[in-house]
């Protein structure tokens, strides 16, 4: 069996087995554009939802390799606003031209050869990926600095709120957005990715109050809340 404890001791394996380990991982295709002007496109491998009532979302950005923060976190912090995009397996060889580390001002729309759209409620206007047929409008929320080692260790994580949300029609069955219709990628460890073709179906165990929180309903979540209140109401008015 491998152990090793991280900075201390080796793994004594050809790579670094972390990154593996923690699989797979959605991607955060995020795009920005400057206060000046210039847009940006970049993907970041940790990337998730936090919470859905209301919705936020992040993802962590490491420095440079030159001990530098990324351009998308300075443009994030400076405009309050992002867009992410869904990454599908249409879209992989784009994305992947994308992470390239390019000097600000080339546009990666442009060298992926993308098409821009603007969003659509955002304060500062930000272009989105119109091949991608998910895309979550953001406004940045705050940043959790972690330290580590450079030039690449530390990490900014960012968080923002979703405040606007779109789903191309085609990628819906019956109402339900079908995975097997986008397939989305992910990243796993080294150089290696995965892509979603199928899914399976499990509900938790118990009275399907949990189901709320896994589904992402507000509308469940409001009405377990105001269950929630009824009865202390009917508490008080008892004693």
């Amino acid at each position: 069996m491998v152990f090793y404890e991280p900075g201390v001791t080796p793994h004594n394996l050809p790579r670094d087995p972390f990154k593996s380990c923690v699989v797979p991982r959605p991607i955060g295709w995020i795009s920005t554009r400057s206060v000046d002007g210039k847009d940006n496109l970049a993907p970041y491998s940790q990337f998730n939802n936090l919470t859905f009532d209301p919705p936020y979302v992040m993802f962590a950005a490491n420095q440079t390799e030159v001990n530098t923060r990324k351009d998308t976190v300075v443009n994030v912090e400076s405009t309050g606003s992002f867009v992410w995009n869904i990454c599908t397996w249409g879209l992989r060889q784009a994305m992947n031209i994308t992470s390239e580390q390019v000097p600000s001002s080339v546009d990666e729309f442009v060298k992926a050869g993308l098409t821009k759209m603007p969003s659509t409620v955002l304060k500062h206007i930000v272009p989105m990926v119109s091949e991608s047929p998910i895309k979550f409008e953001c406004s940045y929320f705050s940043t959790l600095r972690l330290p580590g080692n450079p030039p690449m260790g530390t990490v900014d994580v960012i968080i923002g709120k979703v405040v606007g949300i779109h789903i191309d029609d085609e990628v819906l069955t019956e109402g339900k957005v079908d995975l097997k219709k986008i397939m989305p990628i992910a990243r796993c460890g080294y150089y290696e990715y995965a892509v979603v073709r199928e899914t399976f179906t499990m509900m938790p165990p118990g009275d399907g109050k949990m189901a709320i929180g896994l589904e992402g309903s507000t509308a469940g979540n409001a009405k377990e809340w105001k269950e929630l209140n009824g009865e202390k109401k009917s508490e008080v008015l008892q004693t």
